[in-house]
C-alpha cells in the first residue's frame, strides 16, 4: 500500500499505516490505543511483536480489548473502571495474569473495591464432534474468480443447531464466501440452495438512516413486546437504552450490537455474522458469544460465524472452517474440522499455542516460553487440558 493515497485505504491498512508510523517515531514513550481493530490475527500477532521488540529499550503502553493480544504482550497492566460516559478510575499496575483475571472476576482484592456484581466467565466445555445432529443444510463446491483473486470452496456442510465458525487472514476469502452463501455474490460455479432461508451480517456496516433503533428492530421482527425479544435479544446487547436513538447517531459498537440483533431477529434456516465481535467491549464480546450460541441451540439453527478474535471463535464454535492461501491472491476453505484438529492446524500456521489457565481463561502462551517450547515439541498447539498456572 506504499504508493498509494490514504483515502483509498481499507481500514486495516490504515490501521497497520498509523501502527507503524507511530512505532517509526523517535520517542521515549509510546501510547497506542487499540491495535487490533480491522486486523487479522496474523497482522494482530506481527504487530505485537514489534511493539514487544520495541519496549526492550522504550515504555509502551496499549489500549485493548484482544485479551488474547494483551495477554501476549503485556508485561503489567491497569485495570479501569467505572460507569461510561460518568467516570472512570485506572488503578496501580499489576501482572499481567492477575489482572486480566481481577478484571474478569470484578473484584480488585487490593483496593476491596468490586466494580461488576457478576463476573465474566469463560465456559470450559468439550468442544467433542457431536455426530448426532442432523445435518441442516450443505453448502457447494464454488469458486469465484476476481480480477486478482480467486477464492476455491470444496462442499460441505451444517449441522443444526451448531455454530461453525470461520478463521483466516484478511484478504483470504472468508467475507467473499459469506457473500456467496447469503446470495449477496454470484459464485462463478456452484451455488447455494435457494429454498435455505439466510440471515446476513456483513462485515462492514452502514448507519445510515434516521429511523431509531427500535423502528429498525420492529420492521425486522413481530416478536419486539414479547417477554422472549426483550430478554434474549434486547437485554444480552444493552439495546434498552438505545431505542430511541436514531441509527445515524450510534457508535461503531452500538451500531455492531444493533446489527447483530437485525441479523438474529430474523427467521431463517442460516444465519451468518461477519466480525460481530468488532467494536465490542471484552464484556460484550463473552455476552454475544453466550448469546449467539444460546439463539443457534434454542432454534436449531445453523449460525456461521467469521471473527479474528481467538477467544471469541474458541468460546463459540463447535466446528471450524480454516481459511488457508496467499491473501489477495488465492483463498481455499479447508473442513470443516471438529475443534481440536482444526484449531491446531490454524495455530500451528501461526506458530502461537493455547492453553487454559486455573480460571478457565484461554490463554496464549509467551513465544519462546517453556510451556511453549513443551506443547509445540509434542504438536499440541491447542489446549487439550486445563493448566494449574
Amino acid at each position: 500500500v506504499i504508493d498509494r493515497p490514504i483515502t483509498t485505504l481499507s481500514g486495516g491498512e490504515l490501521q497497520r499505516v498509523a501502527i507503524t508510523a507511530c512505532l517509526a517515531r523517535d520517542a521515549d514513550f509510546y501510547f497506542l490505543d487499540e491495535i487490533t481493530p480491522y486486523l487479522d490475527v496474523y497482522q494482530r500477532m506481527a504487530a505485537a511483536n514489534l511493539i514487544r521488540e520495541l519496549a526492550r529499550e522504550r515504555p509502551v503502553v496499549i489500549v485493548e480489548h484482544d485479551l488474547a493480544i494483551l495477554d501476549m504482550l503485556a508485561d503489567t497492566v491497569h485495570i479501569a473502571y467505572g460507569e461510561p460516559a460518568v467516570f472512570g478510575v485506572i488503578t496501580h499496575p499489576k501482572g499481567v495474569r492477575i489482572g486480566i483475571n481481577q478484571y474478569l472476576e470484578g473484584f480488585l482484592p487490593e483496593e476491596n473495591v468490586r466494580f461488576r456484581t457478576y463476573p465474566v466467565t469463560f465456559d470450559t466445555r468439550a468442544h467433542a464432534a457431536d455426530s448426532n445432529r442432523e445435518v441442516l443444510l450443505e453448502f457447494p463446491a464454488m469458486t469465484k474468480r476476481f480480477e486478482e483473486f480467486s477464492l476455491t470452496v470444496d462442499g460441505g456442510e451444517i449441522r443444526s443447531g451448531e455454530v461453525l465458525g470461520v478463521l483466516g487472514a484478511n484478504g483470504i476469502g472468508k467475507s467473499t464466501f459469506a457473500g456467496l452463501l447469503a446470495g449477496v455474490l454470484p459464485p462463478d460455479t456452484g451455488a447455494m440452495d435457494t429454498r435455505v432461508r439466510i440471515s446476513y451480517k456483513p462485515q462492514y456496516l452502514k448507519g445510515d438512516t434516521e429511523a431509531t433503533v427500535e423502528e429498525v428492530l420492529r420492521q425486522t421482527t413481530v416478536k419486539f413486546d414479547t417477554s422472549y425479544y426483550q430478554h434474549e435479544i434486547l437485554e444480552p446487547l444493552s439495546l434498552s437504552q438505545l431505542l430511541q436513538a436514531p441509527i445515524t447517531t450510534l457508535s461503531g459498537g452500538e451500531l455492531q450490537r444493533v446489527a447483530i440483533a437485525i441479523c438474529l431477529s430474523r427467521d431463517a434456516d442460516l444465519y451468518i455474522l461477519d466480525e460481530p465481535s468488532a467494536h465490542l467491549d471484552v464484556e460484550q464480546r463473552v455476552k454475544i458469544s453466550r448469546m449467539i450460541r444460546k439463539h443457534a441451540e434454542g432454534r436449531d439453527a445453523s449460525t456461521l460465524v467469521i471473527d479474528h478474535d481467538i477467544y471469541v471463535i474458541d468460546m463459540i464454535s463447535d466446528r471450524i472452517l480454516v481459511f488457508e492461501g496467499e491473501p489477495g491472491l488465492h483463498g481455499k476453505a479447508a473442513g470443516p474440522f471438529d475443534m481440536a484438529p482444526g484449531m491446531n492446524r490454524f495455530l500451528q500456521a501461526l506458530g502461537i499455542t493455547f492453553r487454559r489457565d486455573k480460571s478457565g481463561r484461554p490463554r496464549i502462551n509467551k513465544p519462546g516460553s517453556f510451556l511453549d517450547r513443551e506443547q509445540i515439541a509434542a504438536g499440541d498447539y491447542y489446549y487439550a487440558e486445563i493448566s494449574k498456572s
